[in-house]
């Protein structure tokens, strides 16, 4: 068998284990609140991660993900909000029938020192409200400190209690590399294409 041959058959492997085990996830009792989501709009909701900041136009994740999807994807990230100013604009997704909902928050928290405490009872009020809207949250984790971080157990607690779809660490392995970055906080086009990438499976099987 050629070499290219074997690499087609590993990456084959590879997607039927990744497409049945995200379906027979939802067979399970944890099964992903919502879904299938009778909605229908797609939102970002975030910070400047979420707006674009760093990126050129039209290539932020939230519209490279449009792309790919074939689907609008609603963008209210606010450059600056903390998760306490995100709660104090949820109501921003009134006028929509939320389908999924990525959901963005918390590295502004941890710039300004709000307790970690403090951060998580915000998003999981934020979750709340919007799965009470019928949506599908897809909560997207970031790094709460270079060394030591915590935030990630505790966004992982997050996606276990409320049932949510959940990609670790969207930043994962840009910070502090000038080929990713725009500036210290936030990606470039490549950046944003890297964190399209890691949340394209997960997003797509969600807009059944």
């Amino acid at each position: 068998m050629s070499q290219a041959a074997t690499w087609g058959m590993a990456a084959a492997i590879l997607i039927f284990a990744g497409v049945g085990y995200f379906f027979f996830s939802f067979t399970r009792d944890d099964a992903i609140t919502n879904f299938p989501s009778a909605g229908t709009d797609i939102i970002a909701f975030g910070d400047s991660l979420v707006a674009g900041s760093g990126a050129t136009n039209g290539n932020d994740f939230v519209s490279l993900l449009s792309r790919q999807t074939g689907r609008e994807i609603i963008n209210l990230g606010v450059p600056g909000d903390t998760t306490a100013d995100g709660l104090a604009r949820v109501s921003e997704l009134d006028p929509y029938r939320p389908k999924v909902v990525l959901l963005l928050l918390g590295g502004n928290d941890h710039l300004k020192k709000v307790p970690i405490e403090t951060t998580f009872a915000n998003l999981a009020k934020l979750i709340e409200s919007i799965q009470s809207r019928g949506a599908i949250v897809l909560l997207l984790g970031v790094k709460g400190n270079l060394f030591g971080d915590k935030f990630a157990q505790e966004f992982e607690k997050l996606r276990d209690i409320y049932h949510t779809a959940y990609v670790s660490n969207v930043l994962d392995g840009l910070f502090g590399n000038a080929e990713f970055m725009e500036d210290s906080i936030h990606p470039n086009d490549a950046g944003n294409r890297i964190i399209a990438e890691r949340i394209y499976p997960v997003l797509a099987p969600l807009l059944k």
